[in-house]
């Protein structure tokens, strides 16, 4: 699509339309220092226990007191966990024991310096569910290695690709950060498509290596076909630190690690430490419990605001920002708004933190993330709010409040960037 329902042009760089506030980036970053302080303030007036992160993403650092003063030590300590990361990495993913293993400092650095160091030239064929899309990192990375992307949904077209296009680099997406899922069968005959054509097959598996095997029977990640796999250290889970995993074949992990390293994205010890312990302490315990909270919280916003509203995913409920910014057109009793989707869903986030220390991703998303309103609750976060019915009534006070304000430029600036 080209514009949104309300007719705002979408950048597809990002798939949502950029407004008179959120212009680009520059101030997403800007977005992200508020909410920062915004936090600080909830944190000072509550505590840190009363934060609730509903975002996916756990973010703490699980390493042992012995870690820090010995495989922290920048020199030494990766040659003395090295072996330790590979075998938690092969056992996590599911491989067969021969494979490489490398921490990269965010996930999606991980799939930039794999586009830049596989795509040779040639356009980078993406696949992904239907509906959804790529993440924002393949269409950078590919900007940055000046190569295009083409983005399929089902194997026919990933063969027809495969021949007219002759890809270098071939990234399949399992379950997207909107939690759209391949089954496994797709993965495992594009995933041998691609290898019979001489691609480079990479998952991005960042929410599927732990969500397809829990949640839905599926199989592990290294089983698939690819000849790369890279997840999360801090989704579906895992504790944390933010980091991305990366596992598979010898020789096609060692072009990334490189230019991961030249570029300043390799992970650090202490990230790298911290990722590693991540693994060894998941237990599928944690994730079934997340999908449960999630399952509450849906319930809880269908009462609040009716079922046609909301979307269910397996770890939480979704509100298009779009059927987001009707609700609060609706609630205003206003016909438009020279707002944006993005900046109603960034407002109503922002309001959420302020109130009862709601960590979303429309207050602490990065740049280019998906802007919908996503709660995945992480271990703890429903009750911390003080339960479902409670989360999901900040929810509602939160569109309220947005309605109420919805024409005061100057009050929606200042709610997203503290700058009056």
């Amino acid at each position: 699509m080209s514009s949104d329902r309300f007719g705002n042009a979408i950048d597809p760089s990002v798939g949502y339309a950029r407004g008179t506030l959120l212009r680009g980036s520059a101030d997403e970053v800007r977005r992200l220092a508020q909410a920062g302080r915004v936090a600080a303030d909830f944190v000072a007036q509550n505590g840190v226990d009363k934060i609730a992160i509903c975002t996916g993403n756990l973010r703490f650092y699980p390493a042992k007191p012995d870690d820090l003063t010995v495989l922290c030590e920048e020199w030494i300590g990766p040659g003395l966990f090295g072996e330790e990361l590979r075998q938690a990495a092969i056992f996590h993913l599911g491989g067969q024991g021969h494979e490489a293993a490398a921490v990269i400092n965010r996930t999606s650095a991980g799939i930039v310096a794999t586009v830049l160091a596989h795509s040779d030239a040639t356009p980078v064929l993406s696949l992904v569910a239907p509906g959804d899309r790529s993440h924002a990192s393949v269409l950078r990375g590919a900007r940055l290695a000046g190569v295009s992307v083409r983005e399929v949904y089902d194997l026919a077209a990933v063969k027809k690709a495969l021949v007219e296009d002759n890809p270098a680099l071939f990234v399949i997406t399992p379950v997207t950060s909107e939690l759209s899922v391949l089954n496994d069968d797709l993965i495992r005959n594009a995933a041998a498509a691609g290898k019979n054509s001489g691609c480079v097959v990479f998952l991005d598996d960042a929410y599927g290596a732990r969500f397809r095997p829990v949640l839905m029977g599926g199989a592990p990640s290294l089983s698939l076909g690819a000849d790369l796999v890279i997840t999360n250290a801090d989704k579906a889970g895992l504790s944390g630190p933010r980091a991305g995993v990366l596992c598979g074949e010898t020789e096609a992990l060692i072009p990334v690690q490189a230019k991961a390293s030249e570029l300043g994205m390799e992970a650090r010890a202490p990230v790298a430490v911290g990722a590693m312990r991540s693994l060894q302490g998941f237990t599928p315990d944690l994730l079934l419990q997340e999908a449960q909270d999630g399952r509450d919280l849906a319930d809880a916003l269908e009462v609040a605001l009716g079922v046609s509203r909301i979307t269910r995913s397996a770890l939480g409920p979704k509100i298009d920002e779009q059927d987001a910014t009707e609700v609060v057109l609706s609630m205003a009793a206003a016909d438009n708004t020279n707002l944006v989707p993005a900046e109603v869903t960034a407002v109503i986030g922002m309001l959420m933190l302020r109130d009862k220390g709601i960590v979303t991703v429309n207050t602490h998303g990065q740049p280019g993330g998906r802007v919908s309103i996503r709660l995945k609750p992480t271990s703890g976060a429903v009750a911390r709010a003080g339960g479902a019915a409670a989360l999901a009534d900040c929810l509602v006070s939160a569109m309220q409040e947005t309605a109420d304000h919805l024409h005061d430029k100057a009050w929606i600036s200042a709610t997203l960037f503290g700058e009056l």
